[in-house]
């Protein structure tokens, strides 16, 4: 067996990811913590609560961990609702409390990535008819003005919008987010909104900060034909992941938004974009089936053999990472994973899924493509929105009681990734002796 280590571009971004909903605790005036209060819609009727308390200060001894234990960057979201509570009013106090965190992270030698729109919306922009209006882009854009302005001096990396196509899909394709609607026009409505939203972030971005990097995190969901060979199942797998996938990146690289049964033109969105982030965890296989109108012909399943999460959420199949990376490069701009993970409470899973998948990373860095970093999601378990609690991401565990972190056997594993900023044989034979034959076969 090839013993061999492998490594990283000097220079890779190590880190793990956040989002202020999730995490901070305590935001009651936004679209997800409505939501939460309506009943029905969060398993076993679980609520975001006090979260990982970040907003109380936790974040402090979450972001020590994270520096600790040889993380080099981390990528967190900030809460519109808290800056901006009202449509005429913004919160001074909000803002000097991320500046707090943002310097915290510097202060561990941590590259801080923040996200501006990580799902959640101000109830009052909710009443004003959200982002299904185009009404929200002036606001969208004041918001980023006032954000980049207060932490300008501190972020240069910045995610304008987090899962465009999760968003639309949950919550206008009958996913189980706010609004809750099933509307594919009115969803094809919000991505142009979305689009346009994101164009003039990127814009008033770079206005305030020329030297900023700024993208968009997409959530790429690898799906291949069921029934290889069999033409009607590639044609399905090719348009679900052309609709999922495609269409809110092609639009920023043509300007185009190509909903294969409509077409609309958003000019303002084309090229802008500095680097794509990627989230990525699973894959789906398609199998055509005309007795599925509302899968659009072509029902999903997960890839017989492959190994699956707790709750049977997640399919661990690490090939698909690498063939989300060669799907990125045709926009010729950096990459960077922003999120990749699995919940698994009893880290089982975990150490070999985490390994695997950077494998293939590397396989991608390797052939040149332009992987800059790697964000494991999360740092900590957290609130997993229509999911509650249920589900355990984090690298620490967290007792919600207590507000105690537990120590994961994957930190170990994670640690020593991020020091040697590579993979050897002796850290997978400890940590994660299932995977030693596809690694360093």
């Amino acid at each position: 067996m090839n013993k061999t280590s492998i490594h990283f571009p000097a220079g890779f971004l190590w880190g793990t990811a956040t989002a202020s909903h999730q995490v901070e605790g305590g935001n009651t005036n936004n679209n997800w913590y409505q939501w939460e209060t309506m009943g029905g819609k969060i398993k076993e009727g679980h609520t975001s609560g006090i979260a990982c308390n970040w907003w109380g200060g936790k974040w402090k001894e979450d972001l020590d961990r994270a520096a600790e234990t040889g993380q080099n960057s981390h990528r967190m979201s900030v809460e519109w609702s808290r800056i901006q509570p009202a449509p005429d009013r913004w919160d001074e106090d909000a803002l000097e409390h991320y500046r707090q965190i943002i310097r915290g992270m510097l202060d561990r030698k941590l590259v801080p990535m923040v996200t501006l729109h990580h799902f959640t919306d101000p109830l009052w922009l909710v009443e004003m008819g959200g982002w299904e209006t185009d009404a929200v882009v002036p606001y969208f854009e004041a918001f980023v003005k006032k954000v980049v302005e207060a932490l300008k001096d501190y972020v240069t990396l910045w995610v304008t919008i987090n899962e465009p196509n999760v968003y639309i899909w949950g919550g206008y394709m009958g996913g189980g987010f706010p609004p809750g609607k099933n509307d594919m026009n009115l969803g094809l409505q919000v991505m142009v909104n979305m689009l346009k939203g994101h164009a003039a972030a990127y814009r008033a971005i770079h206005a305030i900060q020329p030297e900023a990097r700024v993208g968009f995190a997409l959530n790429y969901r690898d799906l291949q034909p069921a029934r290889t060979g069999f033409p009607p199942d590639q044609w399905m797998a090719n348009l679900q992941s052309k609709i999922y996938n495609n269409s809110f990146a092609g639009a920023i690289k043509t300007g185009k938004l190509d909903a294969v049964l409509k077409k609309v033109a958003v000019p303002e969105a084309k090229g802008t974009q500095d680097y794509l982030g990627i989230n990525y965890y699973t894959c789906d296989l398609v199998k055509f089936d005309l007795t599925a109108p509302g899968d659009l012909f072509g029902r999903r399943s997960t890839p017989p053999g492959a190994e699956m999460s707790e709750t049977g959420f997640i399919a661990s199949v690490p090939e698909g990472i690498f063939r989300a990376l060669h799907w990125a490069r045709q926009f010729d701009v950096p990459l960077f994973v922003s999120e990749n993970g699995v919940e698994d409470s009893d880290d089982h899973l975990r150490p070999k899924y985490l390994v695997e998948h950077l494998e293939q990373v590397w396989r991608a860095a390797n052939y040149n493509y332009r992987v800059e970093g790697y964000y494991h999601w999360s740092l900590v378990d957290n609130f997993e929105w229509e999911r509650g609690w249920t589900q355990r991401f984090g690298l620490w565990g967290l007792d919600l009681n207590t507000q105690a972190r537990i120590r994961r056997p994957s930190v170990n594993l994670y640690e020593a990734i991020c020091h040697e900023n590579g993979i050897t044989y002796e850290m997978v034979e400890r940590w994660a002796p299932g995977a030693l034959e596809r690694i360093f076969k």
